[in-house]
């Protein structure tokens, strides 16, 4: 009796292993578009300088010193300030000038990155252009004339108000009070940044009946006597 030989099952192929897909790269943060806040800024210090020239070259306020408008509610008051708002920090020294030059720049540059970093809002952004424009429209005087000059000033019936303003000291006292106020972040940058991100995916587990057979023991006949 003639015994049958085993059938040989030829292995099935190894898969070959799937090359690792490189590492997405870091979406870039978002920023804030700034073009806005320059063009305001630009725009109050344009007002602000074009105010002051008219003031003390056209109608020679720092010689005249009082023009009543609509009094007492609006008056020109022409008043030199060598140091911040209502006259603080006030002196005749040229250090403490350029001690507050420098601290206005670096007020105007924090800010600036401040909002440009955080992706602010439109509001957000528009407080910073009104606060940097005023900043930079006081540094400008301190520049030319070596003081501010402040020439605008609101009273009261019965009452005098000793201070005198400008234009770019309103500017820095609106910006200053939004940029607290309102809300800095940008709600489309939020959204996105909240955004959930696809699950990466993974492999597929291999089915059972997707084993390779058994070479021996499947075939009835493996073994047996005909």
């Amino acid at each position: 009796m003639q015994q049958e030989l085993p059938l040989e099952i030829a292995p099935e192929p190894a898969p070959k292993p799937k090359r690792p897909r490189a590492p997405r790269k870091p979406s870039p943060p978002v920023r804030a578009n700034m073009r806005l806040t320059a063009w305001i800024a630009l725009a109050v210090i344009v007002l602000d300088q074009a105010l002051k020239y008219l003031v003390v070259h056209g109608l020679h306020l720092d010689e005249v010193r009082n023009l009543d408008v609509f009094p007492p509610w609006l008056n020109l008051r022409m008043a030199w300030n060598q140091g911040v708002n209502f006259g603080l920090m006030a002196s005749d020294q040229n250090l403490t000038r350029w001690i507050l030059i420098a601290v206005a720049v670096v007020i105007c540059t924090w800010v600036w990155i401040w909002i440009w970093r955080s992706a602010a809002g439109l509001l957000a952004r528009i407080a910073a252009g009104f606060l940097i424009g005023g900043a930079i429209g006081n540094v400008i005087d301190r520049i030319c004339y070596g003081a501010v000059a402040d020439f605008l000033n609101m009273s009261l019936p019965g009452w005098q108000n000793p201070y005198s303003f400008n234009v770019a000291d309103i500017a820095i006292f609106a910006g200053a009070i939004a940029l607290v106020l309102v809300p800095q972040k940008n709600p489309a940058a939020t959204r996105t940044a909240s955004k959930p991100t696809a699950k990466p995916r993974g492999r597929k587990a291999a089915s059972p009946s997707s084993a390779p057979a058994s070479k021996t023991g499947d075939n009835p006949r493996d073994g047996g006597e005909k």
